[in-house]
């Protein structure tokens, strides 16, 4: 998966399921979606798609045939990770059940909250309803202390526990011909450096940043080649932009991978993860890459960089696009400096 939300949820379930009982995991109907993959069972329920607007499906919570199904199931807690039609079913349950519901805040929804409603006073009104749905849940979490801060700023005034997302990838790297065979097929030469983004593509996830450094990087004569894993409504924009900037020898675009040992070879593979969003509260991806030994450029000030010492296990930036081709033109020359703090961020 490439979601990070979907991700935790997962992972939760697995080791639920694994070590400490029987884990349900409840979320919106996706037309491709495989559930026979898991190790636990799914209910799905309705959804709409607004991935043009959001980058995912919105999910239709009033469904009498889950309610049944849920009803039929032994529960003793609810664990919502989404503030809006999640939340609204969970808490059903919740007085269907009684038994406590608990809020994971991952994402900043002002973000999406404003990508899919132009209108100021609707935006308010839509951010007040989610503060009174995450504020009638018994505990909440944030996955970062500027989680905590930012759903502070939409007006949240309960408690909230900071509970960081773990990840499933290993702190250890996969075997050499395992690393080099992801990479088959693609014009990857050993010994130049190669920059890796895994996640939605987004604007917002700071691409324009990536691209353009590497606009600056090719300009001044530095080789290197950078890939790109993942999809989003602003994929074909991002693309386009990539062979405007001239970059298509340089720059590798693939699909959204669901194979965690391949996306581990990837982070292996890689010598530097960029990851320059201010969006997201706890990049999962970040801390991917550093269980593979590959350190990680982010921006000075985000929730991403809260865990990182610049220079010892990442590297932090400003946010533009000169920063970070100043950091990178630097690095390329530095090989076993990567490696040292690829393996200080494990």
């Amino acid at each position: 998966m490439i979601d990070g939300v979907a991700n935790a949820v997962t992972n939760y379930a697995s080791i639920i399921q694994r070590n400490y009982g029987d884990a349900t995991v409840v979320t919106p109907y996706y037309p491709d979606a495989d559930d026979s993959i898991y190790p636990f069972p799914v209910l799905r329920y309705p959804s709409i798609d607004v991935t043009k607007l959001v980058g995912y499906r919105a999910g239709l919570p009033l469904s009498p045939e889950l309610m049944a199904q849920v009803e039929g199931r032994h529960i003793d807690l609810i664990h919502s990770h989404c503030p809006v039609t999640s939340t609204i079913l969970a808490r059903m349950l919740r007085q269907r059940l009684h038994v406590p519901l608990v809020f994971t805040y991952h994402t900043k929804f002002d973000i999406d909250i404003a990508n899919a409603i132009h209108s100021k006073r609707l935006q308010e009104a839509s951010i007040k309803l989610l503060v009174e749905n995450i504020s009638a849940c018994d505990e909440v979490w944030t996955v970062s202390r500027g989680a905590g801060e930012n759903l502070r700023s939409l007006g949240y005034q309960g408690d909230y526990i900071v509970m960081p997302n773990g990840v499933d990838i290993p702190a250890d790297r996969l075997p050499d011909e395992t690393v080099r065979a992801v990479s088959e097929g693609l014009d990857l030469p050993e010994g130049v450096p190669l920059l890796l983004f895994v996640g939605r593509m987004m604007w917002y996830k700071g691409l324009r940043i990536i691209l353009d450094a590497l606009k600056q990087l090719k300009g001044e004569g530095q080789d290197f080649r950078m890939v790109f894993i993942g999809k989003g409504t602003d994929g074909e924009a991002i693309r386009a932009y990539a062979e405007e900037l001239c970059l298509g020898d340089k720059v590798f675009f693939l699909p959204p991978c669901y194979d965690r040992e391949i996306i581990r070879a990837w982070y292996c593979r890689a010598d530097l993860f960029l990851f320059p969003s201010l969006y997201d509260n706890a990049p999962m991806v970040v801390r991917e890459a550093a269980a593979s030994g590959t350190p990680s450029i982010v921006v000075r000030g985000s929730c991403a960089a809260e865990d990182i010492t610049d220079g010892e296990n990442g590297f932090l930036i400003e946010e533009n696009a000169e920063s970070m081709a100043k950091l990178l033109a630097k690095l390329c020359h530095e090989p076993e400096r990567l490696k040292r703090v690829g393996r200080q961020a494990q």
